[in-house]
């Protein structure tokens, strides 16, 4: 159960704005996103939420990879997006390519600031 859990909270997106709010284009660019890193996606789901008083809805994109799982989630209102990418390590180090799904993401997005976290999942097993 080894692997790499990323995080990224990004903010005052200036990248395209249907990137916040066109689900079947965030869905691709998504799937495209994780191929293009050498992750295998094996389904997804985008979901499309409805306009509200004070914007447009945002878009959840889900990608499910046989290394494990990307979702983001987007806040057009607010410019903000949350991207969170999760590669198991069992047969393989998929670290890198872990990175490359984010920085790839975080320039579609062209946030003006991000909060970044990396966890490293499932070192201690052994002491379980």
């Amino acid at each position: 159960m080894q692997g790499l859990h990323l995080t990224a909270d990004l903010h005052d997106c200036q990248g395209a704005p249907h990137w916040l709010t066109d689900a079947p284009a965030l869905g691709a660019m998504c799937v495209r996103t994780v191929e293009e890193a050498g992750l295998q996606a094996v389904g997804s789901l985008v979901h499309a939420f409805a306009a509200r008083p004070d914007g447009p809805g945002g878009v959840t994109a889900t990608v499910l990879l046989a290394e494990s799982h990307l979702c983001v989630h987007t806040w057009p209102e607010r410019g903000g997006v949350t991207l969170d990418v999760y590669v198991c390590n069992f047969s393989a180090d998929h670290s890198a390519k872990a990175h490359a799904v984010m920085a790839a993401l975080e320039a579609v997005f062209r946030p003006g600031r991000v909060q970044r976290h990396a966890l490293q999942r499932g070192q201690n097993e052994a002491m379980a």
